[in-house]
């Protein structure tokens, strides 16, 4: 399966310091090096543009190959998606007339395309013009890089092949806590 990383999921990895937690760095680059990690070239822009830490910023510049332009097919898909009325707000006026990338369509209409899951760390929402209440409405798989029900989906994908054991202690009050030790 291939993961399409939102922004906000970028900026998750930036509370994972290369230097504290290398072999999360290292099974990501190996994901990416598997064409499994993936993005649009949108999410690069709000990257950029946005509050980022310095080596997510470093990181992503030497990555810039997974950050992909829309398809003929993705493009027709957004336009199915912002035809539906909840939807339409995908796209805020304000970020439009400010100049803002938008990644979010590109983002979603990647995974349907791809048969991939979108990662966010938007949080559900009925109804309303987020990420994963958009994916659920089309049937795309979407999960975040950290919470309790996400896990098994990234985070033990990630910790695999690698010399971690990962467990969970406690799911507490939507989130997990997770600790770390070596395999001996």
């Amino acid at each position: 399966m291939v993961y399409i990383f939102d922004t906000s999921s970028f900026k998750v990895l930036g509370n994972y310091f290369p230097k504290s937690f290398p072999t999360v760095w290292q099974k990501i680059d190996l994901i990416v090096s598997e064409g499994k990690l993936q993005s649009v070239r949108e999410v690069l822009k709000e990257v950029e543009y946005g509050n980022n830490k310095q080596f997510v910023l470093d990181w992503v510049d030497f990555n810039k190959q997974i950050f992909l332009p829309p398809t003929a097919q993705e493009t027709l898909f957004i336009a199915e998606i912002v035809s539906i009325r909840n939807f339409n707000d995908l796209v805020s006026e304000k970020a439009t007339l400010q100049g803002k990338p938008v990644a979010d369509p590109f983002i979603i209409a990647c995974a349907k395309i791809k048969d991939g899951c979108v990662i966010t760390e938007e949080a559900l929402k009925p109804n309303a013009p987020k990420i994963p209440t958009v994916c659920q409405h089309f049937s795309i798989d979407c999960s975040g890089f950290n919470g309790a029900r996400r896990l098994a989906i990234l985070k033990l994908k990630l910790m695999d092949k690698l010399p971690i054991n990962l467990y969970v202690e406690k799911a507490f009050s939507g989130k997990l806590i997770t600790m770390f030790s070596q395999k001996f």
